[in-house]
Parts: C-alpha cells; structure tokens; sequence
C-alpha cells in the first residue's frame, strides 16, 4: 500500500475490568486510553495532528454521544485538534481507522491518533443485548429473538448446515480454543474465569445453556468495557524522525459495505460458494493492496462475536475451501502452532468486546506480533498478520494487513 502508513504507538485496556462498578465514566476511560497511548509512541497531545474515535453504543449504554470531542476533553494538548467519531456498529474502530489512514496518505497529516472507546457494563446483560440491536435492521428482524445477534449467528450457522453440513462440535471447538488462548492474555476479559469442557459428552443445558438457536453462551462474545488506541504516522514523519522505530506498517486494507438484513445477504448470494461473498472480497482486498496472499500471513484477528462468525472468517480468509472451515479446526491449523493462528489474544469470546475499540484492537495484538511483544500469546517468528473485523451481519467488513518494519522482515 502506498504511501506508507505506521503504526508507532499501540495500548489496550484491560478488558476484565467494570468501570461503572469502579465508579469510572467515558472521560476516565478516554483518558486512560489517550494518555497510555501517546505514551506508547513517546509522543505528547500537542504532537497529533488529527484524531479519529471509534464508538458505537455511546448514546444507548451512556448517554453519552459527541465522542469525537472526548480526546481533547481529558487531554487540553489536543483542544483544537480536528477530530471525529466513527459508527459502524462492531467495525466502528475500523472504519475510524480508515479515516486516519485517508489523512495520512492524502498528505493532510502526519500524526493521527486513533482510539476505541465504549462502556457496554452500565446495564444488565438482557437490556445490554437490547442495545447492541439497534445495529440491526431495525422493525425487520430480530424481533422475536431476546438476543438479536445470538440469533442472527445462529442463522448463519443454519445457512452452513444447510449448504455443507455443520457439526457444532466444530463451534464448541472453535470457543475452547480462543478461551484457551485468553488465559495467556494479561488483558482478556475472560483469563481468570473457570470454564467447563465444552467438548465433553453431557448436558449442555446444564453448564453451557442454550441463549438463542443453536448457539449457547459459550458461543458467545461478552459485554466488555475497554478501550484501545493507536498512533499512527506518514513516511513523512519517520524521515522527519529518525530515530523512531515503528512497531508495524499497515499495508494493505479491504472494505466492503452491504445491506443491513442478514436475508438481504443470504438471497442476494445464494449462488455463491461463500456464505458472505463480500466479506471474502474484503480481505482479498486488503491482500492485493499488500501485494500478498494468504501464505505470506503468519496469523490473523478475526470476528468471532459469536463462533459461526469465526467458522466463516475461515474459509472466507481462504484457509480452507468455502464450507470447509471444519478441516482447519480438526487439523488444529487455527491453534498457536497450526499453520495459521486464528486469535492468538482470544478474540472477541475469550479477550473481551468493547464494541466499538474492537478493530482497534485487532490492530494493537496484530502489531504486538509482528513487533514479538505479544508475550505469552506470541506467534513464533510472525512477521505478518491480518485482521478480520465485522460490523452487524457483516454489513460492514474491514479488513487489514499489518508487517514488520523492514529491519524486521
């Protein structure tokens, strides 16, 4: 992708955190994240050029909207500074990123800082669930479902088992794995909790009980609050500044945007091997603009709201031929040590998913990677690492690759 685009500074909160219970509102996290971020890079508010704010459900989990004047509230270094929020439901932090990207290529800027913020622990679960479906179509669907997108996922579960076949021994598989791999996560929502065997032989109602469909509670992500940031700069800025060493360069991304109804979706598309077509040409996208394939990646962040999301992200990153996301799982491909690591941080079920931070944070664990500063989640040699994140139904899909500096590669 030309120009380059680098990323010099990256944090994430600890997602196991409930900052309501702490007493703690947006302008605490928002602080936090802003201050712990620009640290990383060793840079200062009065450096940033531009920032760009991922958030999703601010107004319905907070009453909070206007994120975008947040940075500057908690940092008077930033008072002045040009900055915008983002929506896109579950890509919001994506999207942001893009916009961050565009300045920088265009030549408007050199320094953009780009943070994802959302409270989702202010709520019980049930009306938390209630809010998150205001990224759906909303008065089309969902409106008989007590968790709309459990049961949008399991949908698309069903659309698999219709088309190819779907054992959800593959889905408990796919849950055991990222929840696995979170107890190696010092910030993964979930590293401390005690999780049954999901793939023992029993009743499941008893210890992982149905929540909409097929799918149960295991299969799904959590209500987090947390927050993540990234500083990014131009080639510009590094010749200006020598002596910063990146951590990672962006280079490549892929967007598609699409209807909202998941039957939107599935009718149009019905004819296709891939269950979501476009999700597939988003991150065929992001390799070309990389001027890479699938071989040249080391690992990957992708979706996994609930486990169907993951079961696609599989074969529609190409790991497997569509509808065989199964042969990955079985043959461990997807495992810290398979051929290709799928969610080394736990993802979104084990790590945590604070809505709109969370393409944010795909970017932080993929540049920790390719940097070795992942810790005990590290990939072994990873020079290179894609991300997979989805908004809605994928109505909103965004996809990034991010490598090593050169010294690096």
């Amino acid at each position: 992708m030309d120009p380059a685009v680098w990323i010099i500074g990256a944090y994430q909160s600890d997602f196991g955190r409930n900052l309501s219970r702490e007493g703690r509102d947006y302008a605490d996290l928002a602080d936090e994240v802003v201050a712990a971020t620009l640290g990383t890079a060793g840079l200062a508010g009065a450096d940033v050029d531009v920032v760009h704010v991922g958030n999703a459900f601010g107004e319905l989990f907070a009453g909070q909207g206007h994120l975008g004047a947040m940075p500057a509230t908690v940092d008077p270094a930033l008072w002045g500074t040009p900055a915008s929020r983002h929506e896109a439901a579950c890509a919001s932090g994506s999207v942001a990123t893009r916009a961050a990207i565009a300045d920088l290529a265009a030549g408007f800027h050199d320094v953009a800082l780009v943070v994802g913020l959302e409270l989702e622990r202010t709520v019980p679960s049930d009306v938390g669930a209630a809010h998150l479906g205001a990224a759906a179509w909303a008065g089309h669907e969902g409106a008989d479902a007590n968790n709309v997108w459990a049961s949008v996922f399991s949908q698309v579960a069903d659309e698999y088992d219709r088309r190819y076949g779907l054992d959800e021994a593959h889905l408990r598989s796919i849950a055991t794995t990222n929840l696995g791999n979170a107890r190696r996560n010092p910030n993964a929502q979930t590293r401390a909790w005690t999780l049954p065997d999901l793939t023992a032989e029993g009743d499941d109602d008893a210890v992982n009980p149905i929540v909409e469909g097929r799918l149960r509670r295991y299969d799904c992500s959590q209500l987090t609050d947390g927050g993540a940031g990234l500083v990014l700069v131009s080639d510009r800025y590094l010749r200006d500044h020598p002596r910063i060493r990146p951590l990672a360069r962006i280079e490549g991304w892929g967007q598609r945007t699409v209807g909202l109804g998941l039957q939107q979706k599935l009718q149009r598309d019905h004819e296709s091997p891939y269950v979501m077509p476009h999700v597939h040409q988003a991150v065929q996208e992001a390799f070309n603009r990389a001027r890479v394939t699938l071989d040249d990646v080391d690992g990957f962040e992708v979706h996994d709201c609930f486990t169907p999301s993951e079961y696609l992200a599989i074969d529609h990153i190409g790991l497997t031929e569509p509808g065989q996301s199964w042969k990955a799982i079985e043959n461990g491909d997807i495992a810290i040590g398979g051929s290709l690591p799928i969610n080394p941080s736990g993802g979104l079920i084990g790590g945590g998913h604070p809505v709109g931070a969370t393409g944010i944070r795909m970017l932080v664990d993929a540049a920790k990677q390719v940097s070795d500063n992942a810790g005990d989640y590290q990939v072994p040699g990873a020079r290179r690492f894609g991300t997979l994140n989805i908004g809605g139904s994928t109505a909103t899909t965004v996809s990034f690759i991010v490598g090593a500096p050169a010294e690096r590669a």
